[in-house]
């Protein structure tokens, strides 16, 4: 199909930040506009809405549940400014998630209404390439679409890493793709991985009262200022988060009674240990690039978009 008879002058793949921004950037300066966003369903099957990572399962939440987390210090310390608060406090994370949950669908909703304002067209459905200017998707009846345009953008971001070699990580594991989206207390958490991702999860978890347990193979916040990095450790162990230095978890199994047996290796002793835990967190690096290769023809080759 030739310039001029195409669908769109921009066809965005990714409704995330960045995705979103340049659809909306473009249909300002008149460009006919469409964005193509699909969520793949976690391993646990968790799924969002329109607006990518930071909306869904990045920043906004994570800011709330460590706001949750800061209301309950305040609360410790009311009574050394006279406050008379019985203690402890309880945390009930059933409401707090709910809370979360319903203000990030209330976003889902209006960057929905921020593209029909601005005349860009959504479609909800997974892409593949069948040429520099087409993509093919499936929508939700079955329906195949295929939609041409003068630019195709591709902003997919990337979705967390799984150790697919350390037995029973996919199976019985999480990542930040479902922590968020939890209906129940992940009770006593081991996060593996010393990231920036595992480490705000483990500090709002500490912060709500849960046993927390950090696990670390070599340094934390690589590629960061160490000095700075074990300021953080510091202050995030002086405040409950416990920390397995050196480690690096083989095997997670379900015992009999529902909680998650954990096997780990001293890095320096070559030493095995175990634990028990209701929840494993993944927060190991790098995340994993949702971007879509180029495939001809099919949507049975159709990759994720996120």
């Amino acid at each position: 199909m030739e310039a001029g008879q195409r669908d769109y002058d921009l066809l965005v793949i990714g409704g995330g930040s960045g995705g979103l921004a340049c659809a909306k950037e473009a249909a300002q300066l008149g460009r006919k506009v469409a964005v193509v966003d699909y969520v793949e369903p976690s391993p646990r099957g968790t799924r969002w809405g329109l607006g990518g990572t930071c909306v869904n399962v990045g920043c906004i939440p994570k800011k709330l549940m460590h706001q949750a987390a800061l209301l309950g210090g305040l609360i410790r310390d009311a009574p050394h400014y006279g406050w008379e608060v019985a203690q402890p406090v309880p945390h009930d994370w059933r409401k707090m998630a709910e809370a979360v949950q319903n203000h990030v669908k209330s976003l889902n909703w209006g960057h929905r209404v921020q593209l029909q304002d601005r005349k860009v067209k959504y479609f909800n459905i997974k892409a593949s390439f069948v040429d520099e200017h087409t993509v093919c998707g499936v929508a939700k009846g079955g329906k195949e679409i295929l939609l041409s345009a003068d630019h195709i953008i591709i902003a997919t971001g990337g979705r967390p890493r799984y150790p697919t070699h350390i037995e029973g990580a996919l199976e019985y594991g999480i990542t930040s793709d479902d922590i968020f989206w939890l209906k129940e207390s992940p009770g006593k958490t081991l996060v593996v991985g010393a990231s920036y991702v595992a480490l705000e999860c483990a500090g709002f978890l500490t912060g709500i009262g849960l046993d927390t347990t950090v696990m670390i193979r070599s340094i934390p916040l690589r590629g960061f200022d160490q000095q700075m990095s074990s300021m953080v450790i510091e202050h995030m162990e002086s405040h409950g988060t416990q920390f397995l230095r050196g480690c690096a978890p083989s095997r997670v199994r379900r015992l009999p009674d529902g909680h998650l047996q954990v096997t780990w290796e001293d890095c320096t002793t070559g030493k095995e240990d175990t634990g028990t835990f209701d929840t494993v967190l993944w927060a190991i690096a790098p995340r994993i690039s949702a971007c879509l290769p180029t495939t001809v023809g099919h949507a049975k080759n159709q990759r994720r978009d996120q």
